[in-house]
C-alpha cells in the first residue's frame, strides 16, 4: 500500500496511553505471549479462551448499550513525567501528510483511523454516526471495560468507543507466535475489524449476542460480520479523498492477501493448533480460519453494506 504524499490525513483520531509497565499477561518472560489455555495432556481447552484474535471487550461479559460520550476512553497511565513516554505520546501530532503515513508506522495508523472515519460517516444520515478514536498502549492501559494488558491483543470497548492495541502484538503474537506472515495491510484489516464492532455498537447489533461459544454462536456470528465490514471498508478505500479532493491511499492485490492471510491466521482452528490444543469448535469465539477469510472476502468482493448482514 502507498499514501498519496499530497494528501492530508491529520483529522485520524490516535493517541497513545503510554505504558502501565512491562508487557503484561505472559506465559513466562520474554515479550508478549498468548494467554490461551492450550489442553496440555490432550484433554480440552478452557471453556474460555481468552481473546487474542481481536477482543471484543464485552466489559464483564455484558454488552453495554450505547455511550454517547466522547469516546475519549479510561484513564491514562500516561505519559506524564516520563520523557521517552511523552515523545511517544506526542508521535501522532506530527503526522500530516501521506508523505508522513509513507515514512512512519505511527502515522500510517493515524492515517487508516482517518479512512475508517470518512467511509463509515458517509454511511450514516441524520448526524447519528460517533467516531471511535484508537489509543496505542505498552504493556497495560485502563479502559472504560477495565484494565487491559497487551496479551489480549487489539480491541474495541464499547463503553468508551475506543479502539486500543498495543502495536508490539504485530510481531511478538500475530507472527512470532501464530506464524502469520504479517505486511502492510494486516494494521489497516485488524483496525478494520475492530472498527466494525465499533459500528455493530452504534447500530445495535451487538445486542444480538446472546450465545458466547460455539461454531454456531452469536458471538462468533458478531466476529465474521466484523471481518466483513473490514472487507467492505477496503472495497471502498481508494474511493476516499481529502478535503482538497486527493485520494489518499492506493493499495494492490499483494495487500488483500496479507488481510485474507491475517484472517486465517487468527482463525479459532489455527490459533488451537498452534498453541498445542486439539480443534475445539465448541470453544470458539470469533469463527474459524475459513470461515474469517471467506467473510472479508464477502465483503470486499461485494461491496455492499447488506451482504455482511450475518443475522438474517
Amino acid at each position: 500500500m502507498r499514501f498519496n504524499p499530497k494528501a492530508r490525513i491529520d483529522s485520524g483520531k490516535v493517541s497513545d496511553a503510554g505504558g502501565g509497565g512491562g508487557r503484561g499477561g505472559g506465559l513466562g518472560g520474554g515479550g508478549m505471549k498468548l494467554p490461551i489455555p492450550t489442553g496440555a495432556g490432550g484433554g480440552k481447552l478452557g471453556l474460555v479462551i481468552l481473546v487474542v484474535a481481536f477482543l471484543v471487550a464485552m466489559c464483564n461479559g455484558q454488552v453495554p448499550g450505547i455511550n454517547q460520550g466522547d469516546g475519549g476512553g479510561g484513564q491514562n497511565n500516561a505519559a506524564g513525567s516520563d520523557p521517552a513516554q511523552q515523545q511517544q505520546a506526542d508521535q501522532y501530532d506530527k503526522c500530516l501528510t501521506g508523505e508522513d503515513a509513507n515514512e512512519s508506522e505511527a502515522c500510517a495508523r493515524v492515517a487508516i483511523l482517518k479512512l475508517l472515519e470518512d467511509y463509515w460517516s458517509a454511511q450514516f444520515k441524520g448526524g447519528d454516526f460517533v467516531a471511535a478514536p484508537a489509543k496505542t498502549f505498552a504493556g497495560s492501559t485502563t479502559t472504560g471495560c477495565g484494565s487491559a494488558t497487551s496479551a489480549v491483543g487489539p480491541f474495541y470497548c464499547p463503553a468508551d468507543q475506543t479502539i486500543y492495541l498495543d502495536p508490539t502484538f504485530f510481531d511478538d503474537v500475530l507472527e512470532g507466535q501464530l506464524g502469520g506472515k504479517g505486511g502492510d495491510f494486516v494494521e489497516p484489516y485488524v483496525l478494520g475489524h475492530e472498527y466494525g464492532h465499533h459500528i455493530q455498537n452504534i447500530t445495535g447489533q451487538m445486542k444480538n449476542v446472546r450465545t458466547q461459544q460455539g461454531e454456531d454462536s452469536d458471538a462468533v456470528k458478531l466476529e465474521l460480520q466484523a471481518d466483513c465490514y473490514a472487507g467492505l471498508w477496503t472495497h471502498h478505500i481508494e474511493s476516499l479523498k481529502d478535503d482538497n479532493g486527493e485520494q489518499i491511499l492506493t493499495i494492490d492485490d499483494a495487500d488483500i492477501e496479507e488481510a485474507v492471510g491475517a484472517a486465517y491466521t487468527v482463525g479459532d482452528d489455527h490459533i488451537q493448533e498452534v498453541t498445542g490444543g486439539r480443534v475445539d469448535s465448541g470453544s470458539w469465539t470469533h469463527g474459524s480460519s475459513e470461515e474469517r477469510m471467506k467473510w472479508f472476502r464477502t465483503g470486499y468482493d461485494s461491496g455492499d453494506y447488506e451482504a455482511c448482514d450475518i443475522w438474517k
